[in-house]
């Protein structure tokens, strides 16, 4: 644990969804802005996608910080690969609602029921499907497409928002009366290089250290090699900063983290950046 060494209070990069640690770069903060958008208006259906490790998970669970116990009635599923019936099953447990020994039209008069209570006390009915893109069953897309006919004359009883990586994308375009009904969509890209030295300054901030801990070259570096991926960075400069310790250096250099680099797994291969 490097943490008492760098006088940090917790681990600054972790690939875990912490809200403290969200960054609310420019296209984070409209990703985010659109979600919330389609929830408070009732559109319906949103789609949020990114490539692997930009920082959906994170956004996400930010976008659920914002949504009240008093105003809004949430279900995540975050495994969504079932078959149809028990993808069923999991979107009523995860409401709360019993299903034990139900049928599926018994099921879905359920799940009706409380959506139309909750509209009656003002409560806005989410369901968040995590890594959509694993659904393998398309009658599970269909189920989805069809719980958006719960509605009353003037709006939705719920909002579907899917989350998951390009492939999604693709998936729903194939289903033409589906993709149609997605209301709102927005596709996280990799942090510009700019955007990766306040993202490492502000990680190392929420982590409880006010002083830079990184040389402007060494986050250069770290730039080229993640090519801006949040979850690539996380990973380089938490190996950085043990090493760092371990060599009971002052700060984080190029040198240093060309050394690191040279032992892991990144976008850019280190070679190509190891003289830069």
């Amino acid at each position: 644990m490097y943490t008492d060494y760098w006088g940090l209070k917790s681990l600054p990069f972790e690939n875990v969804p912490d809200p403290r640690f969200y960054f609310p770069s420019s296209q984070h903060e409209e990703g985010l802005h659109r979600l919330l958008y389609a929830v408070t208006q009732r559109k319906g259906a949103a789609m949020l996608t990114g490539e692997v490790g930009c920082g959906k998970t994170l956004l996400s669970r930010e976008f659920l910080g914002h949504l009240r116990d008093d105003r809004f009635n949430v279900a995540l599923i975050t495994n969504p690969d079932f078959p149809a019936q028990q993808f069923l099953h999991e979107v009523l447990y995860q409401f709360g609602i019993d299903t034990t020994g139900s049928r599926k039209v018994s099921m879905l008069h359920r799940f009706n029921e409380h959506l139309l209570n909750n509209d009656e006390r003002q409560i806005q009915s989410v369901l968040v499907v995590d890594e959509a893109q694993a659904i393998s069953d398309e009658q599970v897309l269909e189920e989805l497409r069809l719980l958006l006919n719960f509605q009353r004359n003037d709006r939705f009883l719920l909002t579907l928002v899917l989350l998951g990586q390009p492939e999604l994308r693709e998936k729903l375009w194939a289903i033409p009366q589906f993709a149609q009904r997605i209301g709102i969509q927005y596709h996280l890209m990799p942090l510009e290089p700019a955007e990766v030295d306040r993202y490492v300054k502000f990680r190392i901030q929420a982590a409880g250290r006010s002083e830079e801990l990184f040389d402007p070259e060494a986050v250069q570096v770290i730039s080229e090699c993640s090519k801006g991926i949040p979850r690539v960075i996380n990973n380089l400069c938490d190996l950085c900063l043990l090493s760092g310790c371990l060599a009971k250096a002052s700060r984080i250099d190029a040198d240093l983290v060309r050394m690191v680099a040279r032992n892991g797994y990144f976008s850019t291969p280190v070679s190509t950046v190891i003289h830069g």
